[in-house]
């Protein structure tokens, strides 16, 4: 799938989108009021189930076919950022363009006092250059995508948060941090042999905030051929934003291959596979593995990796307590790149509310040549599916941070692979992090590695002398094996030390 740009704004300042239609001044402006109670997004989505599906319109042909060159050429002008000129609203909200990958425009309404206001489109709230082509307009444009801007580090000073922008997509990040990795609203028949389908977001409803308030409300109708879904979003930026995510799903059909809280994210390479790329970098990714808490009460970290062909793995559990993708290389050593700055992309980690019932952290990993492609997805799927005429209502909290440690026990730093010496083998080197539960004679520490094929040696600890914690090696032999599963962790007096490392390794 390809990664999906965001564009930035350049200006600042604006002109009242209160008082844009009295006076004609530029800034988005809103249509005529009309009521509303959130419960109508729920209603909405529970009708548009009981009917056939229809596509949403499109924008005119052209503009999809235009390049990146082009689309990136046309960006909206934060001077008409809806509330700019309030100074005592603390949430600011821009669109973006149609146009390239973006064929659908979406609703956007604002809500205040139980009234809501949906935007008009206005081709001239956005700014362009001169290389943007002449292309057709007609009643079918419109806004593709929103953005929200809040000051969070300097008065005055509106930085970005959080993006809403094709199809169910979404990302955000806490404060300075820069966008990485996407969520979805709902993932369907994801690495199908039929075809993966992608639902929309249709609408949205923007609740406007009082002075004072910190987090911020936006209500989504999300649409598709197989599902509908009403979402409610509470968003906390900060250090470590937050989002509160309560959705209503209303499948047409019974769905089998359902994705909960997905993330889609990139991983190239690290120091587990860096011998195949001919880079200057000594990796990219924006994340570079999967964290589970499960309900059983292990910590299971699982380097992410890119195979040669699809893999799909299923961790199976009742009730997890979380999971997510997170980034824990954070030195712009790890990565030497002043562009991507991937050392300062968020994970994001999952954590169910209420009771989620039987089912499994499933990780898609995607072959890929190119950062450009995102080829990860992880998300919750729920045993037995979604059956069609039936209502889901799920709660859960998504934190975009520089976090590296949710669970319990040693995490792991980071993981190598490689030829041994004078080719005797492959060896996996695992770097733990240092506690006060480390002792200082690394021999009491049980080391316990496991395999599912080959050859495999028992393995030894040695500290790193530069993280100040135990460096866990150990050789194997794969034979004609093409797959193996490996589990690896530390013990003490009969209790983990550690994570629980996992890692699929593939000829």
């Amino acid at each position: 799938m390809l990664r999906r740009e965001f564009i930035a704004s350049l200006a600042a300042l604006a002109a009242s989108p209160a008082l844009a239609e009295a006076s004609n001044e530029p800034g988005l402006q809103l249509h005529a009021p009309v009521s509303f109670d959130p419960n109508e997004v729920i209603e909405r989505a529970r009708a548009l189930s009981q009917k056939d599906y229809q596509p949403p319109k499109r924008i005119p042909q052209e503009w999809t076919e235009i390049g990146y060159e082009d689309y990136v050429s046309i960006w909206f002008d934060v001077r008409n950022a809806l509330w700019s000129k309030e100074p005592e609203t603390p949430l600011q909200l821009d669109v973006f363009a149609p146009g390239l990958y973006f064929p659908h425009p979406i609703e956007i309404s604002v809500i205040e006092n139980g009234m809501a206001q949906p935007l008009k489109f206005d081709f001239g709230v956005f700014d362009k250059t001169d290389k943007f082509p002449e292309l057709p307009t007609d009643d079918t444009l419109g806004y593709s995508g929103l953005r929200l801007r809040a000051e969070l580090e300097k008065a005055g000073i509106y930085q970005e948060f959080a993006v809403f922008q094709g199809a169910s997509y979404f990302r955000a990040i806490g404060t300075g941090n820069i966008y990485g990795q996407s969520a979805r609203g709902l993932a369907i028949d994801t690495a199908s042999p039929e075809g993966e389908e992608f639902p929309d977001f249709r609408a949205f409803w923007i609740e406007k905030p009082g002075p004072n308030e910190v987090t911020f409300i936006v209500h989504a109708l999300l649409d598709s051929p197989s599902c509908t879904g009403a979402y409610r979003f509470e968003i906390t930026p900060g250090k470590a934003l937050t989002m509160d995510i309560t959705t209503h799903l209303f499948p047409r059909r019974d769905i089998d291959n359902i994705g909960i809280a997905p993330l889609t994210s990139m991983f190239q390479y690290d120091q587990t596979n860096r011998h195949r790329f001919t880079d200057f970098r000594p990796a990219v990714h924006d994340t570079d593995g999967l964290l589970i808490s499960n309900g059983a009460g292990e910590t299971i970290w699982r380097p992410l990796a890119n195979p040669s062909a699809l893999q799909i793995s299923a961790f199976q559990d009742n009730n997890p307590k979380g999971f997510g993708l997170l980034q824990r290389a954070r030195e712009y050593s790890d990565f030497a790149d002043l562009e991507a700055l991937y050392h300062r992309r968020p994970g994001v980690w999952v954590e169910p509310k209420g009771d989620w019932g039987e089912g499994a952290v499933t990780l898609i990993e995607i072959p890929t040549q190119s950062e450009i492609y995102d080829n990860i997805v992880c998300y919750w799927r729920p045993a037995g599916g979604l059956t069609r005429g039936t209502e889901t209502q799920l709660s859960y909290r998504l934190t975009w941070s520089e976090e590296v440690s949710y669970g319990q026990g040693l995490t792991v730093l980071n993981t190598m692979i490689g030829s041994a010496f004078e080719n005797n083998g492959t060896i996996v080197l695992i770097d733990f992090a240092d506690a006060e539960t480390v002792p200082a004679d690394l021999s009491e520490i049980e080391i316990v590695v496991n395999s599912s094929a080959g050859e495999v040696s028992s393995g030894v600890l040695q500290r790193n002398p530069e993280t100040g914690g135990p460096r866990l090696a150990f050789k194997f032999h794969p034979g004609d094996e093409s797959l193996i599963e490996f589990r690896a962790q530390l013990r003490l007096e009969d209790a983990p030390l550690s994570e629980v490392w996992l890692y699929r390794w593939t000829a």
